[in-house]
């Protein structure tokens, strides 16, 4: 097993790949490379995860690994030339209730109580700006893929709180740039387009999805 020293190691490769899906997505005549590294970077992020040291509680790797391979499926789902949103907002909704899980084997349900509503009132807010534009069919399943973003999240932070270490801290960190990355995801193709929409949405994205997978590193506990 590696230890936290090669985590730079697995960074420095995540980054030019998840700079060349970017790339890919944005300019014309380049969306090959857009399909190749796109679900490319986030198996790296998955083969850190797995690379890293760890002194967590049982199955919190695993849980995390789960949710990237669920994770990549939906980056596949969401880039094929078809629409493909239902299944990858179902892939993604299956990893965050991965992420969910694992994060309680950490601590207790929400036991800090402030995230809870803090981030119901920031999905609250997007879900009230996506609404109109939602189609009625899609209503019901953002719905439930919202509540689950907002409850990963705020259990991170809940969780961060109750135990302070690197690891909490960095999971609470994903958590929050997973909902920025969604939100601006959804925004975009729900109520008006963003500039550059990809760069923001797969920057956030990848920020988010590798703090969650250094959270499986053993740390010392903050005080």
């Amino acid at each position: 097993m590696a230890t936290d020293g090669s985590r730079p190691l697995w960074t420095i490769a995540i980054v030019p790949s998840a700079a060349l899906a970017i790339v890919g997505a944005e300019a014309a005549g380049l969306h090959g490379m857009h399909y190749v590294f796109k679900p490319l970077t986030t198996l790296l992020i998955l083969a850190m995860a797995l690379r890293l040291s760890s002194a967590g509680p049982a199955g919190y790797r695993r849980l995390i690994v789960i949710g990237l391979l669920l994770s990549t499926l939906g980056d596949v789902f969401l880039m094929l030339p078809f629409d493909g949103f239902v299944f990858g907002l179902g892939s993604f909704l299956l990893a965050h209730i991965a992420y969910l899980v694992a994060l309680r084997n950490r601590g207790g349900w929400w036991r800090v109580r402030w995230p809870l509503p803090a981030y119901a009132i920031v999905a609250s807010l997007v879900f009230a700006t996506l609404w109109p534009g939602l189609p009625d069919e899609l209503k019901v399943p953002v719905i439930v893929y919202v509540i689950a973003l907002a409850g990963m999240a705020a259990q991170a932070a809940s969780v961060w709180r109750e135990h302070r270490s690197a690891a909490t801290c960095v999971a609470a960190v994903g958590g929050a740039f997973f909902v920025a990355s969604d939100a601006l995801l959804a925004l975009d193709r729900f109520s008006a387009p963003i500039p550059m929409a990809n760069v923001w949405v797969l920057t956030t994205y990848w920020i988010a999805q590798w703090c969650i997978a250094c959270s499986v590193r053993s740390g010392a506990r903050r005080p």
